[in-house]
């Protein structure tokens, strides 16, 4: 094994991975009928993942990549996908598993994200491969950003929640 530290879209991508099976463990407990209180603490770790992972591509990754990339186009969708998504989050955090659309919520969520991984692999990574972006310096800070963000996580939903509700 290498002692290469993952690149920016290395990292990222792991993060999909991650939270694509995160997904698909709650559409088993979901299927399955599990406990309201296990589906609650998956779903909430899976909003959790997914707000630490969009702030890192908001904050670090998007602005270097938009402007190298030059596809404001691409940028913007990424960017309302990322609004949707936070929209459905807070809906999530906010309700209990036994209310109805709890679980659909959950769904949407994570088809919206299987779209959103989808078109970042398929068109902004190999853009942003080619564009001459330091990815391996940028992987770095966005290492130190997840962890700044994993190491508070409470503060990260409260910043989350009250954004969203004002």
């Amino acid at each position: 094994m290498s002692d290469r530290k993952q690149d920016a879209l290395e990292l990222l991508d792991a993060d999909h991975r991650a939270v694509r099976q995160l997904f698909q463990d709650y559409r088993e407990l979901a299927a399955n009928d599990a406990p309201e209180a296990r589906r609650k603490a998956l779903a909430e770790q899976i909003c959790m993942e997914l707000t630490i992972h969009a702030k890192l591509e908001e904050e670090l990754f998007y602005p270097p990549v938009r402007e190298a990339i030059r596809d404001d186009d691409l940028m913007d969708e990424a960017e309302v996908e990322h609004a949707s998504a936070k929209d459905l989050i807070v809906q999530i955090l906010s309700m209990d598993p036994h209310e109805e659309l709890y679980d659909a919520k959950v769904t949407v969520l994570g088809e919206y994200i299987e779209h959103h991984v989808r078109e970042e692999r398929e068109e902004m990574f190999p853009k942003a491969r080619r564009s001459g972006v330091d990815l391996q310096r940028l992987g770095e800070l966005l290492r130190e950003r997840k962890h700044e963000l994993q190491a508070v996580p409470e503060a990260l939903r409260e910043e989350l929640l009250a954004s969203m509700m004002a």
